[in-house]
């Protein structure tokens, strides 16, 4: 189906129906009207009616959350859209911002202050001026077209969000298939490391996707270390995982297969590539009981 139009409300403008906008604009490149839709928009398939017409139907196009009663789950529009492309579950595992813009939008600021464990003031500290500029710019206009800049700023927000979900559970898939978990033997309990083999699908970016395939594997608790090639060089980057204190990269800054240690220790880069050598550079690194 071919789209003609996106519509969404007038006024104020907030996240949630600024991204869910970005998303569509960035899949069908159709203008944005800013305004109250009618009984046609919301009938009609190939417009879609995102945050205002209390119609959530997807065949439809309609992504409404306003009419859901008071004690249904944090749906924003924003939430619906990501639904109707398949991307809410992996976009909740993964993107941070995604559940307290939920909470945000459906509970209100002093609800989601709560939730999120912080002082409410905090989340007016938490905006910054590419927050409230985009918003502005987005709620002053009545229609935005492809030509329009902050139209293409919403697209390329869209394109980054849907390329991200879409690489990220390709590299998941990848990382289940080749990452090895490696017990470094120590004087006290065993290091855990992940261990990444130089491959293509890795060059460019090899640390993509590393956390979120460990909290996907529900080893958060369990590794301390993450062993990556390094892009920059022909060997290894060694580093802590959620910068666990149990390793100081630092102590072995002198050996000889070290190009670089930095001297905080969370991190060091390796010439070797050899898996016996990175375990033994990664043994040299625990910081030993008592220190």
């Amino acid at each position: 189906m071919t789209m003609q139009l996106i519509v969404t409300h007038p006024g104020g403008a907030h996240k949630d129906d600024f991204l869910a906008c970005s998303l569509l604009a960035h899949l069908h490149g159709v203008p944005i009207q800013r305004r109250e839709p009618t009984d046609q928009d919301l009938a009609e398939p190939s417009i879609c009616v995102v945050d205002v017409g209390g119609s959530h139907d997807p065949e439809r196009n309609n992504f409404d959350h306003h009419q859901f009663p008071r004690d249904a789950p944090p749906l924003c529009a924003l939430s619906l859209v990501l639904q109707s492309m398949c991307l809410y579950e992996d976009a909740l595992s993964f993107c941070a911002w995604l559940r307290p813009a939920e909470w945000l939008d459906t509970l209100g600021p002093n609800e989601t202050a709560k939730l999120m464990g912080i002082p409410r003031k905090a989340l007016g500290e938490l905006n910054s001026p590419l927050d409230i500029t985009l918003l502005n710019r987005f709620a002053k206009h009545t229609e935005l077209n492809p030509k329009n800049p902050v139209y293409q700023i919403m697209c390329m927000v869209g394109e980054d969000i849907v390329n991200y979900l879409r690489s990220l559970r390709q590299r998941l898939d990848y990382l289940k298939e080749h990452g090895q978990y490696w017990s470094i033997e120590t004087d006290g309990e065993p290091i855990q490391a992940l261990f990444l083999e130089k491959s293509d699908m890795l060059a460019e970016d090899p640390s993509f996707g590393v956390y979120a395939f460990i909290e996907s594997e529900g080893k958060e608790n369990e590794v301390q270390a993450l062993v990556c090639p390094d892009r920059r060089g022909g060997g290894y980057g060694l580093s802590r995982y959620n910068d666990n204190q149990r390793l100081d990269f630092s102590q072995i800054e002198s050996h000889d297969e070290v190009r670089f240690a930095h001297k905080r220790g969370f991190v060091a880069k390796v010439s070797t590539t050899d898996p016996t050598r990175l375990k033994e550079l990664l043994k040299r690194a625990v910081v030993k009981i008592g220190n």
